[in-house]
């Protein structure tokens, strides 16, 4: 059996880190450098780094901090936010990254995705799909931080991104985001099995327990931010990592 990816997702916003319910009303929840460090200690198997105000902000990468992050890992790291060009991409790969996620750019341009993969691999390429119900009930994309609806339904972008050769799909419920309910796990399970790619299930997690109900549901790894910054829902900051608890699929 293949061992599932736990994966912390680690928000950034003017060099800090911060956390968001919905996608809206963010809260400071530490510094970036001590905060790999504590993950470096507790041997998480893989981190997600999002500037996530970036494009919706048409700010530009800080390849200064984050190289400056990337630099204190000692595990593989993503990033994801204002990367519009395979020069954008290629900057991050040499600040010490060794995967880019993709969003909003996507609308515009899916050639990106071949772009970047022939170069370091398809591996190295992750779709970020942020999902929201709408008033009829319907799950349909949205980009820019969650603030703009692109009407895609998001089965069938999974599987247009699979075919512009995508290498992996995070998959993110902005419904179930900082809220300690669980994944959303039809979105999660009908994502899946639409592609053959790996799918990460994010947005929702409160404990280990959705971990596997996500595993049962086809993802191939899950990732969480609130469960690894914060002690419990509504109390303080502490960063932690299930250590010594394994998934398999």
């Amino acid at each position: 059996m293949a061992r599932v990816r736990i994966i912390p997702v680690l928000l950034l916003q003017n060099g800090g880190l911060y956390k968001t319910v919905k996608f809206q009303k963010p809260q400071y929840v530490g510094d970036p450098i001590n905060t790999v460090k504590i993950f470096n200690e507790k041997e998480a198997d893989e981190l997600v780094l999002l500037d996530y105000t970036a494009s919706r902000d048409k700010r530009g990468i800080d390849h200064k901090k984050i190289a400056e992050i990337a630099g204190e890992a000692f595990m593989p790291m993503a990033y994801g936010g204002a990367i519009r060009s395979f020069d954008d991409a290629k900057k991050v790969f040499d600040d010490g990254y060794e995967k880019v996620v993709l969003n909003s750019i996507l609308f515009s341009n899916t050639a990106l995705v071949r772009e970047i993969g022939n170069v370091y691999g398809a591996q190295a390429v992750v779709g970020s799909i942020d999902v929201k119900k709408n008033l009829f009930g319907r799950y349909k994309v949205h980009g820019f931080s969650g603030t703009q609806s692109s009407g895609k339904d998001p089965v069938e972008w999974a599987k247009t991104l699979e075919e512009a050769g995508i290498g992996e799909i995070m998959v993110n419920s902005i419904d179930r985001d900082g809220t300690w309910e669980g994944y959303d796990l039809d979105l999660v399970e009908k994502v899946a099995a639409a592609v053959s790619v790996p799918v990460i299930a994010c947005g929702g997690a409160g404990g280990f327990s959705d971990f596997e109900k996500a595993v049962q549901h086809k993802a191939s790894a899950v990732a969480a931010a609130s469960m690894f910054v914060y002690q419990k829902k509504g109390m303080g900051v502490l960063i932690s990592f299930p250590t010594g608890k394994r998934l398999n699929n």
